[in-house]
């Protein structure tokens, strides 16, 4: 039992020496290799196969030299152990009537005969029952240490291994037996060289034939791993030019056969036609009746059985250098799709952000944290901040605490709520004072609020036109009820000055009576002027509109007062566009104005100064610009927001009565024009009027400008830049009746 379990046991011992190898080579879970495998794993691929398939071929063969030695060797002793039984046995049979007979030559005869049979018998000799020797095959002596070595055994042969040194015996010892008795006892010696010569030739045949499989399998698989690994570094190469971003890459070999050459198809549209670079299996939309319109890999199951799959399939690394060239191809689409979308976004964006530029409106967008994440150039420009001060920053950061604190509370109802906000907010940077109408909206992102939109439109020319609206209408009652006033005092006033200038004649002249009666005339034509001066600016007299030459008309004024102010030392500088045309207007009511003003120019002055009166037609010629400018005293910044109130005069008392202003709005305001007013005066018109004039140091002055269409429909709604220029140039003034700080 032991002996056929043998090569079992072998193969077993030699096993686990080297399992036990790989358990130490790696760490409990089998994961962590040690330095022996990591340089393993650092071998080329190349280095790796030939490695690999060399040590398969040396296990293998010593394992099997190992065991078919052992087998051979294990069959021949069992061999030697029959033969040399069965040779002990046809020797105790023939011995017996040589025995009986007591013929010592024929039993000679018989152990030489039984030691020539083979070269491997070293010794025979006969004992009797004694155990004494009868005959031997010693030639130089018999040992007499084999007697006692070896006995038979009642049922047959016995069979011991005697080892002398140098050679290992097995020697046999059968009974002489006739009948039951047993007369003697046959003894045989083989040796082991055969078997040890047999193990040692079939151990070279395996070594030698071991070695040249080795030889062969390496140069093959040298050949094979050439092949691999240069198509393992072609994809290697090609995963670099990938990284370094060549998208253009082929991997794959070309094809013998392209598969419209195979299915002689003439389908230009096809996607897979004169595309050498993908296999049709791998595109989707082909138009071959069998193909499958899914894409890989759900159509590859329907391409395994197609011609052209079964012709150009390869192994599973020209599969994979194929997949590899489609997706280097399919990046490369998808990349080229993505940097349109990135240019097409950046041109919507730099589209989006030039409409927010150059739009007026304030616009900024707000996180949840109430952080600016952008702001337009407007709102940048208003608070004089650049947009990288603006952006990712609050309130607080920005402004005063008191404005930021407002801003938070308001901004944080409308995410908490999400409802929009719509107000209007005088707002104020810096010096600089605008109304504006804000709207706040919460911007949603899949129903979530993600952030705060604001925009602020600049509404100051509409509050002013509502307040001009509103001065307007004010000025209209308030003419009803100066007209309905002066009516009733009018006639009083009437006969009181009748009565008086009556008694003046009865009264001796330089009587008492007569200055009291002088007094009382002079006194009631002052009311009789305040009443006609608000029977004039309560009555609407329809204008008698025509054509004049408005240079001429200011001019025939200037003529008139020029002498009274030359008394004063008071000059009047003019500056007559030439290039005026003639415009549409009462001749008589615009003389009235320029009275006016002049007249208002001429008291703020007092003596020693100039009056400067131009025209200028306006560069797009729509309008006719005239300013009167002075060297007065000028009016302050709390009394220029009322000038153009009736009853509101700066001089002293009994010196004006505060409707010439009022009136000469009234009448540019008939005409569709406009009246501005401007203190201090521009620098330019005070050295205008006064340097060249006068010798006296001009004063702060006060800068009248009217604005007059060149036909009846009115202004054009182009602002004249001249006028805009003058009126930026000063921190305060006032137009079309109205003022206001800038």
């Amino acid at each position: 039992m032991t002996e056929h379990n043998a090569p079992l046991s072998l193969l077993q011992r030699l096993t686990n020496p080297f399992l036990r190898f790989l358990r130490e080579r790696l760490d409990p879970y089998g994961r962590k290799p040690l330095p022996g495998i990591r340089l393993l794993t650092r071998m080329r691929f190349k280095d790796k196969i030939n490695f690999g398939i060399t040590s398969v071929v040396i296990f293998f063969g010593v394992l099997s030299a190992v065991l078919v030695s052992r087998v051979a060797v294990v069959t021949l002793l069992e061999e030697n152990r029959d033969r040399g039984r069965s040779m002990a046995v046809n020797m105790a049979s023939r011995a017996v009537d040589p025995l009986l007979a007591k013929d010592f030559l024929r039993l000679k005869n018989l152990v030489d005969e039984i030691e020539r049979l083979s070269d491997y018998t070293l010794y025979a000799f006969i004992q009797d029952k004694n155990n004494d020797v009868l005959v031997h095959t010693f030639k130089r002596g018999f040992p007499v240490e084999l007697i006692g070595a070896n006995a038979p055994q009642e049922n047959g042969v016995s069979i011991q291994l005697l080892d002398t040194g140098d050679k290992r015996i097995y020697d046999f010892a059968a009974p002489i037996l006739i009948g039951d008795w047993t007369f003697g006892t046959v003894r045989l010696g083989v040796s082991q060289a055969r078997v040890q010569a047999v193990q040692r030739r079939v151990l070279t045949t395996i070594v030698g034939v071991t070695a040249a499989v080795a030889a062969v399998a390496v140069l093959l698989g040298s050949i094979f791993s050439r092949n691999v690994a240069a198509r393992i570094n072609a994809l290697r190469q090609s995963a670099e030019d990938v990284v370094r971003g060549n998208l253009d890459v082929q991997t794959g070999p070309r094809l013998y056969r392209n598969c419209w050459e195979i299915q002689q198809c003439g389908k230009t549209e096809c996607p897979a036609y004169k595309d050498d670079r993908r296999r049709c299996w791998y595109l989707a939309g082909t138009l071959c009746p069998d193909c499958s319109p899914k894409s890989y890999p759900e159509k590859l199951q329907t391409c395994r059985e197609c011609d052209v799959f079964v012709e150009n399939m390869g192994d599973e690394i020209q599969s994979l250098a194929e997949t590899f060239d489609v997706m280097a191809l399919a990046l490369k689409e998808h990349l080229e799709e993505l940097q349109l979308t990135q240019a097409d976004l950046e041109r919507q964006q730099q589209l989006m952000k030039t409409i927010l530029d150059v739009t007026p409106d304030l616009v900024s967008l707000q996180g949840t944290d109430l952080r600016y994440m952008a702001v337009n150039k407007a709102f940048c420009t208003y608070y004089h901040l650049n947009e990288s001060d603006i952006v990712g920053r609050t309130d607080f950061d920005l402004f005063d605490e008191y404005v930021a604190d407002g801003n938070y509370h308001e901004d944080m109802q409308i995410l908490l709520s999400g409802h929009p906000m719509s107000k209007q907010e005088l707002l104020q940077s810096g010096d600089q004072k605008r109304w504006f109408h804000i709207i706040k909206v919460p911007v949603y992102d899949n129903d979530e609020i993600i952030g705060l939109l604001l925009t602020a439109r600049d509404i100051t020319i509409i509050k002013q036109y509502q307040e001009r609206l509103i001065h307007s209408q004010k000025m209209q009652d308030l003419g009803k009820l100066a007209g309905g006033v002066a009516h009733e005092i009018n006639t009083p006033l009437g006969i009181v000055l009748g009565y008086a200038q009556l008694l003046i004649e009865d009264a001796p002249d330089g009587s008492q009576l007569s200055e009291d009666l002088k007094t009382i005339e002079k006194q009631t034509k002052v009311c009789k002027k305040i009443v006609a001066d608000l029977l004039g600016f309560s009555r609407h007299i329809e204008s008698s509109m025509e054509t004049m030459d408005l240079n001429q008309s200011i001019e025939e004024v200037t003529s008139l007062v020029d002498h009274i102010f030359k008394q004063e030392r008071v000059s009047i500088v003019t500056d007559f566009d030439p290039t005026v045309t003639p415009i549409v207007g009462d001749k008589d009511k615009l003389k009235q104005v320029w009275m006016n003003l002049l007249n208002n120019a001429f008291d703020a002055i007092g003596s020693d100064g100039s009056i400067f009166v131009g025209t200028k037609m306006c560069s797009h010629r729509r309008r006719v610009v005239i300013s009167v400018a002075d060297t007065g005293s000028g009016v302050s910044q709390e009394d220029i927001n009322h000038i153009f109130d009736p009853f509101f005069t700066t001089k002293p008392a009994g010196e004006g009565t505060g409707l010439g202003l009022a009136v000469s709005f009234g009448i540019i305001s008939d005409h569709k024009g406009r009246i501005s007013a401007i203190s201090p005066a521009p620098l330019d018109y005070i050295e205008t009027s006064g340097d060249k004039h006068t010798s006296a140091r001009p004063g702060p002055g006060t800068l009248f400008i009217v604005e007059l269409p060149l036909t009846k429909e009115g202004l054009p709604d182009e602002e004249c830049p001249e006028v805009t220029e003058v009126l930026s140039s000063k921190g305060d003034y006032s137009a079309g009746g109205l003022s206001w700080q800038r």
